[in-house]
């Protein structure tokens, strides 16, 4: 039997589900601070956290005979990953749980971009009735550049090819990633043939991956999606490529100034560059949600408790 300590709220009851009926014992503990999960840790053998807590070396120290942690969810970048594998404990992740409804939440950011779809709601709420000016681009003619192809980016591709666009992928990480819905290419092919931009890449080894250079790098003017993690992006390079029209519109879920466990986010706390992008009517944002939907809280479960069991 194995003790697992949950240092965050469980989302759906399968993953404690599972666990007790298989005979291991978990305990909630997502309201205790750190310190009291410090002096306790080491009655358990492993761990389960969203993005409350760091676990970092004074965490995994606290217990020498940690076996494992549950991340529940896709960033690991608050989780020491070599440390942890230096000690042999296994990091699981649950990126396979909302790649459905990331991939969804972007084709419908892009469409909002596309055919201005928040700025016209605005203007008819306000007796502004303007067809000409709100005149839509069609999807299906554009090619649409995904960066990253993981969980996420690949469902994004399956989506994005019903609407007959052009597919193309970059992943650094990975060679010859393209299948039947996107053409694998270069970077420099990316930023060459991309009209539409997808940023689909963990944090950890990308921060500030979006910059001044890597924007004006692209030959044509393009809009920008990000449903990644906020701070892949540096903000002042993203304004000032819209500000010179490089960038057509950009659509954010994630924000580079959230805090780790990205509950808290105070707009007049943020800086004057942020501010500056609020004012736009061709940057439309969502508060870090595109992850979050009914069937992917389970799923993140389903995948844990599968990924989890053979160990235990």
């Amino acid at each position: 039997m194995a003790r697992i300590i949950f240092v965050d709220k469980a989302a759906h009851p399968y993953l404690g589900e599972a666990l007790t009926a298989n005979g291991h014992e978990w305990v909630d503990h997502s309201n205790t601070e750190r310190s009291k999960i410090l002096e306790i840790l080491p009655e358990f053998d492993g761990l389960m956290v969203r993005s409350r807590l760091s676990i970092d070396r004074e965490l995994l120290d606290a217990n020498p005979n940690m076996r494992f942690v549950l991340r529940w969810g896709v960033g690991t970048e608050h989780i020491d990953l070599t440390y942890a594998e230096s000690l042999n404990i296994r990091v699981f992740n649950s990126p396979e749980g909302s790649k459905h409804t990331v991939a969804e939440h972007t084709v419908g950011m892009l469409l909002m971009l596309l055919n201005h779809l928040s700025r016209a709601d605005r203007q008819v709420r306000n007796g502004q009735w303007v067809r000409r000016g709100n005149t839509g681009t069609e999807l299906g003619g554009l090619t649409v550049g995904i960066i990253g192809y993981g969980n996420m980016g690949k469902e994004t591709a399956r989506r994005l090819s019903g609407f007959g666009c052009r597919v193309i992928t970059h992943d650094k990480y990975l060679e010859n990633c393209g299948d039947e819905y996107a053409e694998s290419v270069s970077l420099e092919e990316l930023q060459r043939e991309a009209e539409v931009v997808s940023l689909h890449i963990f944090l950890e080894g990308n921060h500030h991956y979006v910059n001044a250079d890597w924007i004006n790098a692209f030959a044509k003017p393009f809009y920008f999606i990000n449903t990644a993690r906020g701070k892949a992006v540096d903000t002042g390079a993203l304004l000032a490529g819209l500000q010179s029209s490089k960038v057509l519109g950009a659509a954010l879920d994630v924000i580079e100034y959230e805090d780790q466990s990205f509950t808290r986010f105070d707009l007049k706390d943020q800086p004057e560059v942020f501010q500056q992008l609020l004012k736009r009517d061709d940057v439309i944002m969502t508060p870090h949600i595109a992850g979050w939907s009914y069937e992917a809280e389970e799923g993140h479960a389903r995948t844990l408790w599968e990924k989890v069991k053979g160990m235990l």
